[in-house]
């Protein structure tokens, strides 16, 4: 709270998007046991945003989970299937300052609670499944008040933003999730934690800025880089810090 109480005129808002996987017998939905042996399912393709038994495993959960969360009074704004299968993903934001770690925090209590009436298990690591699958993350989109209402704050805001915390890139990945170095290797729409980056619709960027964003000439921009097991609090605090506080 310190850190966001050095500027609160910023407004800060941040919108993170929680990816995980659900696991049952020790295997993700939609895999299998066999002999004592992993049965893996087709390639990954059908299961993003999917519908229908055969490509989307667990939606009772997450629909389960998005019903808690908005009853709790949580400021969840979204659900889908991700690119795995048994992988879902559930957004939280817009959340000002420090409440984006109070409401992911309760958001993950209550899908680990409601998992466990259905004998299912989650897990938030960034790397679940070796192999061709994605891995697990939870992309941070950031703004404050002058990237969100000023002409031409791509230019004056949100680039040197960016710029600065490609300064701590590699502060920010030693904060950004245990295991990370399995997921960001390049591939599976990661950029390589070896080194930053940033574009303009870009999926294998560190920092992706949206066309909308680009087009509008303001607006916010997403941080790609943290895993799915990080701690929010100080992700979103270490994201404003280097972006907005630090020249």
């Amino acid at each position: 709270r310190a850190i966001f109480d050095q500027a609160p005129e910023l407004q800060p808002w941040f919108g993170i998007e929680q990816e995980y996987v659900m696991f049952k017998d020790g295997v993700p939905l939609g895999f299998s046991m066999q002999g004592g042996r992993v049965v893996y399912p087709g390639p990954q393709g059908p299961y993003y945003c999917a519908a229908g038994a055969e490509n989307a495993f667990g939606r009772n959960i997450a629909m389960a989970h998005l019903q808690a969360c908005l009853h709790a009074g949580l400021k969840i704004s979204g659900i889908n299937a991700e690119v795995m299968p048994g992988q879902w993903e559930f957004q939280v934001g817009p959340c000002e300052g420090i409440e984006e770690g109070d409401h992911m925090t309760m958001a993950r209590y209550i899908l680990r609670r409601i998992a466990e009436e259905h004998g299912v298990t989650i897990s938030f690591d960034p790397k679940p499944i070796q192999g061709d699958w994605n891995g697990s993350g939870c992309h941070a989109n950031f703004s404050t008040k002058p990237m969100r209402e000023e002409d031409d704050a791509l230019n004056k805001h949100i680039i040197p933003a960016i710029e600065r915390l490609g300064k701590r890139h590699k502060e920010h990945i030693l904060a950004y999730g245990s295991g990370n170095e399995q997921r960001l290797t390049g591939k599976h729409e990661t950029a390589s934690m070896e080194k930053f980056s940033w574009g303009v619709a870009n999926r294998g960027a560190s920092v992706r800025v949206g066309n909308d964003v680009a087009k509008a000439g303001k607006g916010y921009f997403e941080d790609r880089r943290p895993a799915a097991n990080i701690d929010p609090y100080v992700v979103s605090s270490m994201i404003f810090d280097s972006s907005c506080l630090r020249k």
